[in-house]
């Protein structure tokens, strides 16, 4: 049977990697807008009143009303929300209730410093539990050295219960305050960064060690590993070339559903170690009700978890391709 030309559709079309990210974009657009309606939307059920907040108890009501006038907040909630999105798509973030400064110059001013925690963090995650689950796996599988399985159980368990704030005031009396080897707060060169990124890591770690280790065991009983041992392969080559890898897509999957918790960590362990980040900005505009950086600030954080997430299924996909072919 002869079909009609331009039929068919373009190959580029049809092809599972085409499908696939077109369905992780559409999942990541969907999901800023409801980030972005819930950012603006819970601010606004938060009691209290921001511009009386910023400009004092004893403030006029005159002038309390004139400056809920200036800044819209006197206009019904869908033509505030029409304004803030027209504020968006120009780039324009709005201006602290509080300062009085930009809130697009906070966020660059602010937004390094947490990644320059958050981002190092997770590599220290992936870096520490990807080799110690396999090794653990490795040391403890059949049965072997018990002592070693419940250490590991127990101290992992530990680590994974303890909340960040915890664990960063436990760092600091440790090794700022006892030992003295770390600074105790701030951003004031390379040791700085240490306290805090331990901090983030630490459970998130935890957690992804005793996956790994659970994923590698299955990995180990199976028959193409036990074919590798009966052939005489290196240690090396066993565990790095065969095992490794079908370890990695499941120890990903459950880093990328970390994500999320550990960049919320950023806004108690910044609060500890007076860190310059968003995470404490937005601490303390909650306090102060300040609505368009609260509003910013959860807008960039939630992109961030987003954003880190989509480059987590791609890396997946790469790894994986027959889940992306499975999905199409």
């Amino acid at each position: 049977m002869n079909r009609r030309p331009g039929a068919d559709p373009p190959r580029l079309l049809r092809s599972p990697w085409t499908a696939f990210l077109a369905r992780r974009s559409a999942r990541l657009l969907a999901s800023l807008a409801i980030v972005l309606t819930a950012s603006f939307a819970m601010v606004r059920l938060v009691p209290g009143d921001p511009v009386r907040a910023a400009l004092g108890v004893d403030a006029a009501p005159e002038l309390v009303a004139a400056r809920r006038h200036q800044l819209g907040l006197d206009t019904p909630f869908p033509a505030q929300y029409q304004h803030y999105l027209d504020g968006l798509v120009h780039g324009d973030l709005g201006t602290s209730l509080v300062t009085g400064t930009p809130v697009a110059e906070l966020v660059r001013t602010r937004l390094p410093a947490t990644l320059g925690i958050a981002a190092p963090a997770f590599l220290v995650t992936l870096a520490v539990a990807l080799p110690g689950g396999l090794l653990a796996a490795v040391r403890t599988r059949d049965g072997r050295h018990p002592r070693s399985e419940l250490a590991f159980t127990v101290v992992t368990a530990g680590l994974a219960g303890v909340p960040d704030f915890v664990l960063a005031a436990g760092l600091t009396a440790l090794l700022a305050v006892g030992l003295q080897l770390l600074p105790v707060a701030g951003a004031a060169g390379a040791e700085s960064f240490v306290l805090p990124v331990l901090a983030l890591a630490l459970a998130p770690t935890a957690v992804l060690l005793r996956v790994v280790r659970v994923e590698a065991l299955k990995v180990l009983g199976e028959d193409y590993l036990r074919t590798a041992r009966s052939k005489r392969l290196s240690p090396a080559r066993r565990y790095l070339r065969h095992a490794a890898p079908n370890t990695a897509t499941a120890a990903l999957t459950v880093a990328g559903s970390l994500l999320p918790a550990m960049i919320a960590g950023t806004v108690l362990v910044e609060k500890v170690f007076a860190w310059p980040g968003i995470g404490s900005a937005m601490a303390q505009s909650v306090v102060s009700q300040d609505y368009p950086v609260i509003q910013a600030m959860v807008l960039i954080l939630g992109t961030t978890v987003l954003l880190s997430g989509l480059l987590v299924d791609v890396l997946l996909a790469v790894l994986d391709p027959r889940s992306v072919v499975r999905e199409s």
